[in-house]
């Protein structure tokens, strides 16, 4: 006799499911082991949580703990640490410490009234998408000239000193910062660049209006100093912000703002915070026709080789080999296709100069074949197993340095250094492949890594436990370890000595010395000043420059509420209680509003069976 439990799993996930609230979901995984197995799916929490949270996509390899990560998304909380100058922090007090120009420790940042759901760094600068869609950005987006408060934000010198909502028409899925400028991602899937935090403009060319797959945007990327654009079919259209047509058309639309007769618009157009909302920037906002992005050489498919134990199915490995992810840093662009390909174009200096870069291949962040060969895997004293199998998935990068990683709990982390020469190769392809070696860190795999930012000289991995590793140099606190003074001798972020210590606080002229470069992945701690430990699950992290920042829920809110009432660094006040509620059903790609819900008196998610499962504080 046939059950419920012979339809397709389709029907619900797909038909039932999206229409039922949290609540009822809820009720109904807890009537038989059937519902609650599909009610617990992976797959499904992860677009739930797309579309009710307007979570980022392209942010993280997460693949678990979806649904752990959802039940506690009503009240995430941001944390910002490192160099402080240019109000880069957001932060109107900062917490005492020996670092006189920075915050050694993660500090919690308010943003009243905002979920934030996504977090990224530019050169002096955060950026933020919160649940509803909504820009918010604090420090200066060009810290390299200076702006009077009477400019507005159309100026890119100008200064946000604390969390300020950019007020625009539309909402934003993803955010990309270079070092002086923004690439952003709306809803529906249009380009915005901003070289300023008040005027910024659409891309209006006909090569991403979303009529075929090579004119429809999946990724937008910020490089140091250009913006590109990965299509829906593998394509990449690039452009540079500051130079070229594009800056030619930017001076014009400058001129014409500054020389109108109408002196309600010159007005606008400066961007001027009103009285009454300083915390809100009137955008003034405008479409760039006429200026195309270049379009650049197909990948060479045809090269490239078809990768061993990388664990793909048959079908997944037969079908088209494209680009699937890209990352920008300086002059260069990482691209990663479905198949585990790590490629990299080179010489993205001008849309002139870019037609004598090429696309590399490296081998030896690709096959594990070829990694096996490196020292670390095959010393006498070898600290590290080779890896048996690797599907290279995601990619990131910054300044002069990428990463390529795979996830699980066998992940790969794999370090790539600036513009490395290509070492010589046999014909017939000696311009294509690129063997330089990646920098494995031993006590870097394994960890199942989730995501990697990209500082300066400082560096970051996410877990899926919701651990947030850091390493390299100090940069002013931007490692997030602790103050070097206060922390024991020898530990990872202080001074080795008693002498490094005693001269590092009494250095000439107040500078202070650094502490040695930390070169094992170091975890941070979000307890710093708290009267007992805390426990927080990271599911979002930034870095750029010398500062880091990151996303959190807490672990512990009995305790986060007891010690919230007391005032915190940088305006810090109680989280809105009215803001606190579950999400209503959306439909699928729009961007949620907030609704009303049961908050936190309301349900208490216990799904599944009673005593099953559950554990306070628990990881996905």
């Amino acid at each position: 006799m046939s059950g419920i439990a012979d339809l397709p799993v389709e029907l619900f996930l797909d038909g039932i499911f999206p229409h039922l609230s949290v609540a009822d979901l809820a009720r109904l995984g807890a009537t038989n082991k059937f519902l609650n197995g599909l009610s617990n799916d992976d797959a499904y929490w992860h677009r739930r949580i797309q579309e009710d949270f307007n979570f980022p996509n392209f942010d993280t390899a997460r693949e678990t703990g979806w649904k752990f990560l959802y039940k506690r998304l009503s009240d995430p909380k941001a944390y910002v640490w490192g160099e402080k100058s240019k109000s880069r922090l957001g932060l109107l007090q900062y917490p005492p410490s020996n670092v006189r120009d920075g915050v050694p420790f993660p500090t919690r940042l308010a943003i009243p009234g905002a979920r934030i759901v996504s977090l990224a760094a530019g050169g002096m600068s955060f950026n933020a998408i919160d649940s509803k869609g909504d820009l918010y950005v604090w420090g200066i987006l060009n810290g390299t000239s200076m702006a009077l408060r009477s400019d507005g934000f159309a100026d890119s010198s100008q200064k946000a000193d604390e969390p300020t909502r950019l007020e625009l028409p539309v909402k934003f899925r993803s955010i990309s910062c270079g070092r002086l400028h923004n690439t952003a991602m709306d809803a529906s899937a249009n380009v915005w660049t901003f070289t300023s935090w008040g005027q910024p403009f659409r891309l209006g060319s006909s090569l991403v209006d979303k009529t075929t797959p090579e004119t429809t945007p999946v990724q937008v990327e910020s490089g140091w100093t250009y913006s590109a654009i990965l299509t829906e079919s593998g394509d990449i259209l690039v452009y540079w912000p500051f130079e070229g047509e594009i800056q030619r058309v930017l001076r014009e639309k400058k001129l014409e703002l500054e020389s109108t007769e109408d002196e309600e618009l010159k007005e606008a157009a400066k961007a001027k915070v009103i009285k009454g909302t300083p915390d809100v920037v009137p955008c003034h906002w405008w479409i760039m026709e006429g200026v195309d992005p270049v379009r650049l050489p197909p990948i060479p498919v045809e090269h490239l080789p078809q990768l061993r134990f990388t664990g793909l199915s048959r079908e997944e490995l037969e079908k088209e080999t494209k680009l699937v992810k890209v990352a920008g840093y300086d002059r260069n662009l990482i691209g990663l296709t479905n198949k585990g390909h790590v490629l990299r174009y080179t010489n993205l200096i001008s849309e002139t100069d870019y037609q004598q870069g090429r696309w590399e291949y490296l081998p030896l962040f690709s096959d594990v074949d070829k990694l096996k060969e490196l020292p670390v895997y095959n010393a006498n004293d070898a600290p590290l197993a080779a890896p048996e199998t690797m599907h290279i998935t995601h990619i990131s990068a910054s300044f002069e340095t990428f990463f390529a990683y795979s996830v699980g709990e066998s992940s790969v982390v794999l370090q790539g250094k600036g513009n490395d020469a290509p070492a010589p190769t046999p014909a017939p392809h000696p311009n294509f492949l690129n063997n330089a070696a990646p920098t494995v860190i031993p006590t870097l795999q394994n960890q199942s890594v989730i995501a990697v930012v990209v500082g300066d000289y400082h560096y970051g991995a996410l877990t899926s436990s919701g651990r947030l590793l850091s390493w390299g140099q100090f940069s002013r606190g931007a490692l997030g370890l602790g103050d070097p003074v206060d922390l024991p001798l020898g530990s990872p972020g202080g001074y080795v000595t008693q002498q490094q210590r005693d001269q590092s606080v009494n250095g000439r002229w107040g500078v202070m010395q650094p502490p040695p470069d930390v070169s094992v992945p170091t975890e941070v701690r979000f307890d710093h000043g708290a009267k007992r430990s805390r426990s927080v699950f990271v599911f979002a992290a930034a870095a750029a420059g010398w500062h880091s920042g990151a996303l959190a829920i807490d672990l512990d809110p009995d305790q986060e509420q007891e010690e919230e009432a007391q005032t915190m660094p940088g305006g810090t006040e109680p989280f809105d209680e009215s803001l606190v509620r579950i999400l209503p059903v959306q439909d699928p790609g729009s961007i949620p509003r907030l609704g009303q819900g049961l908050g936190r008196r309301g349900l208490h998610f216990r799904i599944g069976f009673a005593g099953r499962g559950m554990r306070r504080g628990g990881g996905p």
